[in-house]
């Protein structure tokens, strides 16, 4: 896992890219790291704690999944054939859709928290980066890059691995509260992207992966936020 956290997060630790991919089984335990200040801060109850909270979330993964996301947006929203897509993706300048999926993303966020428990957080980063393991799996690299490379290194060891870690920290927390049990369904909204990705572009690169991670994560929260208000 230590290879992995320098490319995954802001975190100042060294590590070998060479041996970063061998480390995507890993991808869930990242959650605990990436959300523990934000988990914290929920806890404690600060004040303004669900924007503290998601801004000390992406203090410690950087802006990387949220960039990619914008990118992602413009993509899908263009018109055209698939060339057009992947060059509007591939634009340096960011469009209205990229703008409007960034706000969206970061809105959702926040105003779900205000419903949740403290922990909600962490479930959201497990499916988060659960769901970009998955998308990992589907091994249809758009173009050479970091995510291809990433898909280079993954095999049936490493998914099935990262699976039990998965539903071993869920487990933990559905015995806690039987409720919890729903988060597994939100992962359906990485699936989804995943589809999205594939009809529009004809396979992966960063930018979908990062956006499967935010999406997911955004997804999970606004998901859950029903459930705990319904039930």
């Amino acid at each position: 896992m230590r290879n992995i956290i320098p490319f995954m997060t802001r975190v100042p630790i060294k590590g070998d890219f060479e041996k970063a991919r061998n480390e995507i089984w890993s991808f869930p335990l990242l959650a605990i790291l990436t959300s523990s200040l934000p988990t914290l801060i929920l806890y404690l109850n600060l004040p303004l704690r669900n924007l503290l909270a998601v801004l000390s979330l992406y203090f410690i993964m950087g802006l990387l999944h949220l960039d990619g996301l914008a990118d992602w947006a413009d993509g899908t929203m263009t018109k055209g054939n698939r060339e057009k897509k992947i060059k509007a993706m591939k634009d340096l300048n960011t469009g209205i859709a990229g703008v409007f999926a960034v706000v969206m993303v970061l809105f959702i966020q926040i105003y779900s928290l205000q419903l949740l428990p403290f922990y909600a957080l962490f479930l959201a980063e497990l499916n988060s980066k659960f769901a970009m393991l998955l998308a990992l799996s589907i091994k249809r690299p758009l173009e050479r890059g970091l995510g291809a490379y990433f898909m280079e290194g993954m095999n049936r060891e490493q998914l099935l691995l990262g699976s039990l870690l998965y539903f071993a920290l869920l487990v933990s927390l559905i015995t806690y509260d039987l409720k919890n049990v729903f988060f597994i369904f939100a992962l359906l909204v990485g699936a989804y992207v995943i589809r999205v990705s594939l009809k529009n572009f004809g396979g992966l690169n960063g930018d979908c992966i990062g956006a499967v991670g935010e999406i997911t994560r955004a997804g999970t929260l606004l998901l859950m936020a029903f459930v705990w208000w319904l039930i």
